[in-house]
């Protein structure tokens, strides 16, 4: 088993291509919180580890109070400290929740999400739920959602499939990135549901997926 608190210490170092990553995402996050309609923002992050995107985002941002977010980890470890660092940034609204990810029961409570984060999954999961957990997205999302995912762009590149998968599930593409992380090819998508009728309006019963904890 990987030691997933271990791995997350990569961050720490603002040249790796986890630090250049989440430089990017952290960029998206605070444009879509910026862009959600006024008054209560709900905000999810799935696998979220040690929310160092929405708890880098959150406390300098000027609708910081307009945002509910939960964040879903299943690592003890990393909820932990997740969990703490929200409390000493005063963010009481944020919620953090140990549980898998993978099920949708575990989070249907704070559904329908207007910022919807699958950061770190689709490289942890395989392709075929990569698909499911798409095509699930419009059911998950309000209306004019944001929805930000990152993918690692290693051979066989995925990014271009799951950008196809995304639009097929009513959602327009508002930014696609594909930074220079020092060597590490990844890719950062945001998309906005506008098309919410191409899919089904349900929430999915069961298992959406089944992160490997020795993927990459």
């Amino acid at each position: 088993m990987r030691d997933w608190v271990e791995w997350h210490l990569a961050y720490q170092d603002p040249e790796s291509a986890l630090s250049r990553r989440l430089e990017r995402v952290r960029q998206h996050l605070a444009k879509a919180i910026d862009d959600a309609p006024a008054g209560q923002v709900s905000l999810v992050s799935l696998c979220a580890g040690q929310g160092h995107d929405v708890l880098g985002v959150l406390p300098g941002h000027r609708r910081r109070d307009d945002v509910r977010a939960l964040l879903v980890e299943f690592d003890p470890g990393n909820a932990g400290l997740a969990r703490r660092d929200a409390q000493e940034a005063g963010l009481t609204q944020v919620q953090v929740r140990e549980a898998d990810a993978g099920d949708v029961g575990n989070y249907a409570d704070a559904l329908p999400a207007q910022v919807l984060l699958l950061c770190g999954i689709f490289g942890n999961i395989s392709d075929a739920e990569i698909e499911r957990v798409v095509r699930a997205a419009p059911a998950m999302c309000a209306p004019g959602a944001t929805v930000i995912w990152t993918r690692h762009r290693r051979e066989p590149d995925m990014t271009a499939r799951i950008r196809s998968w995304f639009e097929a599930s009513g959602f327009d593409e508002v930014a696609f990135d594909a930074p220079d992380t020092g060597g590490t090819l990844v890719g950062v998508g945001v998309h906005r549901l506008s098309r919410p009728g191409l899919a089904p309006a349900t929430l999915p019963e069961g298992q959406l997926f089944a992160f490997r904890t020795e993927a990459d």
